[in-house]
């Protein structure tokens, strides 16, 4: 299936205390785990997400910046959704070490061109690992218009429009979705199983 990707790594980091993208996990960086997580999966084009001012120098790897600043993840899906050459952008928040090529293969194949698809996790869903058709930009910049930031409401809004599709994660995936935002999670290495913590646009 023709897909994109964006990485996620725009976000401030205020309760890491550092770049959470550069944070290694069994000797890779974040933003390169996750990069090489989305290319193995069949992705051809990978875009990173990232601040003003900040470079990953990922070989291949197009950096978007946010087209207003403070808009959280949203800002970056808006701006993949309008960069991407292909009808569906797969969307990874850098912070989830644990998430697995297996789980980001089956929820692409959930889709279709005119239909992404979002996981469901204890009745919330989860718009930081998933898959948007590119329809949707039109949905997230006028979010961006209205001054939304949050962005379970845009996934929302986009199942409404019956864009996305949701599903909900097995048991047997939930450790996907165990996300490092403090130093604690990183010295646990954030146990396989455990709840992603609240989407934070200022993380």
């Amino acid at each position: 299936m023709d897909v994109s990707a964006i990485v996620l790594a725009g976000g401030r980091s205020s309760r890491m205390g550092r770049d959470k993208a550069r944070i290694e996990f069994e000797g890779r960086p974040l933003i390169a785990l996750a990069i090489e997580k989305v290319r193995e999966a069949g992705v051809v084009e990978v875009f990173v997400s990232c601040r003003e001012g900040e470079s990953y120098d990922i070989p291949g790897c197009p950096v978007l910046h946010d087209l207003e600043p403070g808009f959280g993840p949203l800002g970056g899906i808006e701006r993949g959704l309008h960069e991407c050459r292909s009808p569906l952008l797969l969307v990874l928040a850098v912070d989830m070490p644990h998430m697995t090529v297996a789980f980001l293969r089956k929820m692409a194949a959930r889709c279709d061109r005119l239909t992404g698809a979002v996981p469901r996790l204890e009745n919330e869903l989860e718009p930081l690992a998933a898959v948007y058709p590119k329809r949707c930009h039109a949905i997230a910049f006028d979010a961006i218009a209205r001054s939304r930031h949050a962005v379970r409401d845009f996934a929302e809004a986009c199942i409404r429009e019956q864009a996305l599709r949701p599903f909900t994660v097995s048991e047997r995936d939930r450790g996907c979705f165990a996300n490092w935002n403090a130093p604690e999670d990183v010295a646990k290495g954030h146990i396989p199983g455990a709840r992603s913590k609240k989407i934070c646009p200022a993380d």
